[in-house]
């Protein structure tokens, strides 16, 4: 008997499991979707967007799709029969309404838990991310127990921390729901390189020019120290986060943490100080200019959230990461490059290399490559940190 038939016991679900997988169209969503189909224990999958993809796509893995957007549709009907509840859906554009995000982000996460209640579901596994943690070190690794209060100047980490409290309530008065909130850190794959793009980096930034090799002088900014996961790691720990008996927070993200000397050393590139008001100021302007998408408020979320320990995820879930956070870098950047996605909507939508919603010139997926499907107990890879909306 797979890990997942053995836990789905424990839980008590007393059967295989209904799972329905909300924001299932992007880089995150469609990873889990893969995770979850593959998995014997699991009965099967509704996947939730608000603009559904070709289903002739997606006709290798058994899925079904329904319609609904979190922050207006009735949603009692895609939660019928459900056993748990994995929440991705989320809005990171456009960044200039910030009033339409909180009505996706913060009241359609608590339109979702309450039609989650209304259909007796057991389980709720929600997208909470590094981003939610208040401000903290960059030399040390903190655990679940940091506070989320999030980065007072980032639109993305206020949310974050909006949704952390919005379960808290929720735990408190409804304790007979298993709740947990999967905090990643940046998440990342080739297939999401186009939708990445788009978010962040707008149509004016040269991306041929991201190749490793072409990156000679990369920039050094103090304080600037990150961590990386693949999408299919973490799509691995959402799969097990379902199906074993645990309730709140698990920090998800691969080693080794990332700062310019490490990526310049394993590119060999050198490094050039850059100050951090630099960097901020440059990316306010380019923001208040309509240059690029993402607003200085990501500077600040790199600079002040802290680093994450994953000790819990990997004693309790059985969880660690299949790629290190290097190649994860590496392959994010070669599908910048070549403008891959998988074809969703969100994922596809962009312009770059000809990218289409129907995955006609510059995916690198044709023939669906995307519908490798994991193991049961090994997550092996798998399209998927973005939903129907944007990136998680």
């Amino acid at each position: 008997m797979s890990m997942g038939a053995v836990a789905a016991v424990v839980v008590g679900y007393g059967q295989r499991v209904r799972v329905v997988v909300t924001g299932a169209s992007g880089n995150v969503g469609t990873a889990v979707l893969g995770a979850l189909a593959a998995e014997p224990s699991v009965s099967s999958v509704v996947a939730v967007a608000r603009r559904l993809p070709d289903p002739e796509r997606w006709s290798g893995l058994s899925v079904e799709w329904k319609a609904a957007d979190v922050a207006a549709s009735d949603l009692a009907p895609v939660m019928d029969g459900a056993d748990a509840v994995v929440h991705l859906a989320w809005l990171i554009q456009p960044s200039r309404r910030r009033s339409l995000m909180d009505r996706v982000n913060v009241e359609g996460t608590r339109r979702v838990l309450d039609a989650a209640v209304a259909s007796a579901c057991q389980k709720v596994v929600v997208a909470s991310s590094v981003g939610a943690y208040s401000p903290g070190p960059k030399d040390r690794q903190v655990d679940e127990s940091w506070p989320t209060g999030g980065i007072a100047t980032s639109t993305y980490s206020v949310e974050k921390a909006k949704v952390e409290r919005l379960l808290d309530r929720f735990e408190a008065e409804h304790p007979s729901v298993s709740v947990v909130r999967l905090r990643p850190a940046l998440i990342f794959q080739r297939e999401a390189a186009s939708e990445i793009a788009r978010l962040f980096l707008g149509p004016l930034v040269p991306t041929a020019i991201l190749r490793p090799g072409l990156l000679r002088v990369l920039p050094a900014v103090p304080g600037l120290r990150t961590q990386v996961v693949h999408a299919d790691d973490v799509a691995d720990a959402y799969r097990r986060a379902v199906l074993s008996d645990v309730r709140g927070a698990f920090n998800v993200a691969a080693d080794p943490v990332l700062d310019a000397r490490m990526v310049a050393e394993a590119w060999k590139a050198r490094t050039v100080p850059v100050p951090a008001r630099l960097v901020r100021a440059a990316a306010d302007v380019a923001w208040r200019l309509h240059l690029v998408p993402a607003d200085a408020g990501w500077v600040d979320l790199g600079l002040e959230t802290p680093l994450l320990d994953t000790g819990r995820a990997r004693r309790e879930l059985g969880w660690q990461p299949g790629r290190g956070a290097l190649s994860v870098l590496e392959e994010l950047l070669s599908g910048l490059v070549a403008g891959d996605a998988v074809p969703t909507p969100p994922l596809a939508g962009g312009r770059r290399s000809g990218v289409t919603t129907d995955a006609t010139p510059g995916t690198s997926n044709p023939s669906g490559a995307w519908l490798r499907r994991p193991d049961s107990d090994h997550h092996q890879g798998h399209p998927g940190s973005t939903t129907d909306s944007a990136s998680r």
